[in-house]
């Protein structure tokens, strides 16, 4: 069987997915069966058949399994927004169509040869720096609990940082590509700041985006994916040992004079502590109550206790932040973890993508893009679960927000493409940096 047939097959069962969700939150809501599950569940099959027949045509050898994957990391995602409110999920819907647009959007612009991104890296590192700037700018720069994090043009919102950790990555991946032997084969105190510039410039980037942005959340996603590359690329840990512990003296500096760090970071120590458990804490308090409630096979869709009696919800921001505590609560643990696996296939995908790329460039993009969605998952997850400090990070597909699906949708892309050239070529498991 191809690819292609593969992929095809696998989307079958996430489309089922998606009308089994919708048909247990009507039983929970109404006590009946409704067609419009069916219905959904055919539009979301012919939204992901012509995502495929774009892979088949332009990508014929691509993983056929990324996709699928992300399709029922997508349906989850959509039937748990439609369970809290139609308008979320109507709203989700578009921006799926929307990601998928740009899905197909950058495979067809990059299917010839996506190397070409390494000459224009500069340009592309600058607009990305340029954009996580913008939520500072007056009058479009928007708050929220604290944090910088969006950019709003009329009715049209987004959140910058989701675009920037492409832009940074491809930069990275080029450069380190350049010069990985001396990075290799130096020692590091006779490293010239021509090779160690872009570890203190992403370094200064992630401290940047904790004072002006006051992001911790993005700041470790991207500091952390810097790292993942950086040990791909030269398998030093002398190197990696002396970014963290970079990284985290600075953020231990900034926490003590930022005070918006200071009190997300004093409610993950103590959220039950009494003067922040009615207030900063009650966020996470919630969480874990609400996860302690689902138990190991959950309440069952839309059968989670999510609002008070007078409509006041119990869970803040339970469309972005606390998705996976949602989850937890209605399919309980089992459930949580089957949706944590799907995604940390996706990474393993990528990750395999980058041992079957050819060149350095494309095995550095592919590692650096599954490093970046992994950790964009941990540190959603881990804020959740009070692992380490809640920020505002999206859980990819799955939580509320159209500048995460449309920046991961391009991140998928970027990784078929690699994959496609990867696999075309007979030489694909031989050479690179893996």
């Amino acid at each position: 069987m191809t690819e292609r047939n593969r992929e095809l097959f696998a989307l079958i069962p996430a489309s089922l997915l998606v009308t089994a969700g919708f048909t247990a939150v009507f039983i929970q809501r109404n006590d009946l069966l409704s067609n419009l599950s069916l219905t959904y569940g055919l539009i979301f099959l012919g939204l992901c058949l012509a995502a495929h027949m774009v892979l088949r045509t332009m990508l014929p050898h691509a993983d056929p399994y990324l996709f699928p994957l992300v399709a029922v990391l997508a349906c989850f995602g959509l039937v748990m927004l439609y369970r809290l409110d139609e308008d979320f999920a109507r709203e989700q819907a578009q921006w799926f169509v929307v990601g998928l647009l740009a899905f197909a959007g950058t495979i067809l612009a990059l299917r010839h040869d996506h190397r070409v991104l390494e000459r224009y890296r500069y340009i592309i590192a600058l607009g990305g720096i340029g954009m996580l700037m913008l939520p500072r700018v007056p009058g479009i720069g928007q708050v929220t609990n604290g944090a910088y994090l969006s950019v709003g043009f009329g009715p049209v919102q987004f959140q910058p940082a989701e675009f920037s950790k492409l832009a940074v990555i491809v930069f990275l991946a080029s450069y380190l590509s350049e010069t990985r032997d001396v990075l290799v084969r130096g020692r590091l105190p006779r490293l010239s700041m021509k090779h160690l510039g872009p570890l203190l410039v992403i370094w200064g980037l992630a401290m940047l985006m904790l004072i002006v942005i006051r992001d911790l959340g993005s700041s470790l996603m991207f500091f952390g994916g810097f790292l993942a590359l950086v040990y791909v690329a030269t398998s030093r840990t002398s190197l990696i040992l002396g970014g963290a512990t970079m990284f985290f003296l600075g953020a231990w500096f900034l926490s003590n004079r930022i005070s918006h760090v200071q009190d997300r970071i004093d409610v993950w120590q103590d959220p039950f502590r009494p003067e922040l458990v009615e207030k900063e804490g009650y966020q996470i308090s919630q969480s874990l109550y609400a996860m302690a409630d689902g138990g190991l096979f959950g309440e069952g869709f839309g059968a989670g206790l999510l609002q008070q009696s007078d409509g006041t919800p119990i869970l803040p921001a339970a469309h972005t932040d606390l998705i996976y505590s949602v989850i937890t609560t209605e399919v309980g643990l089992f459930g949580a973890t089957a949706v944590l696996m799907t995604a940390l296939l996706i990474v393993a995908r990528g990750f395999k993508t980058a041992v079957l790329a050819t060149d350095g460039f494309s095995k550095l993009l592919a590692a650096g893009l599954a490093s970046v969605f992994a950790l964009q998952v941990f540190v959603i997850v881990g804020g959740v679960v009070k692992a380490i400090p809640l920020t505002g990070v999206t859980f990819p597909f799955v939580s509320y927000g159209g500048s995460s699906i449309v920046a991961n949708f391009v991140l998928i892309a970027l990784l078929l493409i690699v994959s496609d050239k990867a696999r075309r070529d007979p030489a694909g498991q031989r050479g690179g940096l893996v």
